[in-house]
């Protein structure tokens, strides 16, 4: 009896991981398989706060809601067959991935379709988007957690033992997209591919967030779905 339990035991984790293996893995398809358009511009361009104007938000939010949650998606393409980030890029200025603060009590997926679309999305003609453009992006895992100890400190990917109240979690989610879609970008913006090798360890240029998706993302096997 013993015996034939070890034997069980032994031969579960190969079955788990090889089902692991499988959930991991990553379609990608080419950027020429996608389409890019323009929309007005955002109403409030946040890369272009100062310092001390997004610390008043933040501390005016925090009062008001407490933690602040930001959700962001992780959109990978293939180009010249390596695998892309996209990235939105504020007037030639900051980068961001896509995604945004959370409402209060907003679940994070539902929320990071919301912001999605909000993004990326056509706007209708009432100025929001349909219930079927929030839902037709696929959020996958969430592959990776930040902590703020105070509005403008660096984000920690763990939370130190001396945090006693975080100001701010930011998640991010794996994306995968379709075969082929529509993006639409604010004017005040640009949607950009940006390949892994570029952004990796970058912090001094994509911030310690972006930098560190590569890292994130070597768990994954990238299927690359070409043309």
């Amino acid at each position: 009896m013993g015996l034939e339990m070890e034997e069980v035991a032994a031969a579960l984790p190969v079955a788990h991981t090889a089902a692991a293996a499988m959930e991991r893995g990553v379609e990608i398809y080419p950027l020429s398989r996608y389409y890019f358009g323009a929309k007005d511009a955002a109403a409030v361009p946040r890369g272009l706060e100062t310092a001390a104007d997004r610390a008043l938000r933040l501390k005016a939010n925090f009062a008001a809601h407490g933690l602040r949650t930001s959700v962001h998606g992780v959109l990978l393409v293939e180009l010249f067959d390596h695998p892309h980030v996209l990235l939105l890029q504020v007037r030639n200025s900051s980068f961001v991935l896509p995604g945004g603060r959370l409402r209060p009590s907003e679940a994070d997926v539902q929320g990071l379709k919301r912001k999605l679309s909000s993004k990326l999305s056509v706007v209708r003609g009432d100025g929001e988007d349909t219930t079927e453009d929030v839902d037709d992006w696929q959020v996958g895992e969430c592959i990776g957690m930040w902590w703020r100890s105070e509005f403008e400190a660096i984000p920690f990917p763990y939370m130190p033992p001396n945090f006693r109240a975080p100001k701010e979690c930011i998640k991010l989610f794996l994306i995968r997209l379709p075969m082929s879609r529509r993006f639409v970008v604010p004017r005040n913006m640009k949607l950009l591919a940006v390949p892994l090798s570029q952004i990796h360890g970058n912090a001094q240029v994509y911030g310690p967030i972006i930098s560190g998706i590569p890292n994130l993302l070597s768990k994954f096997s990238f299927n690359v779905i070409s043309d």
